[in-house]
């Protein structure tokens, strides 16, 4: 699944912590959100993340860092973060309907 670019309302959102920043700009919504959305299922959004999903927050996660420390202000993260997730989703998306030779 693709994520879905971030409208302006949902970047000029301050998040309490950075994991709702990771999620946000992956999964478009905060773990509550989620809980919310799902109250029938246990655990949290990213237990039922993809592979490729997971793979693609790792990397975020080391950005997001690096972006902390550069001392960007967290609208300036999510929006790249987000941009990051589309990209990094469509590539491995594609990579994953590719054939491979044997």
């Amino acid at each position: 699944m693709i994520p879905k670019e971030l409208t302006a309302a949902e970047t000029s959102v301050i998040y309490a912590n950075e994991a709702d920043v990771l999620n946000v700009a992956l999964f478009g919504m905060t773990a509550k959100q989620w809980r919310e959305a799902n109250s029938g299922l246990k655990g949290n959004i990213r237990d039922y993340a993809s592979i490729n999903e997971l793979i693609c927050l790792a990397n975020m996660e080391n950005l997001n860092s690096v972006f902390i420390n550069d001392n960007m202000p967290q609208q300036e993260r999510l929006i790249r973060l987000n941009k990051i997730a589309i990209q990094q989703m469509q590539v491995l998306c594609d990579a994953e309907n590719r054939r491979f030779l044997k």
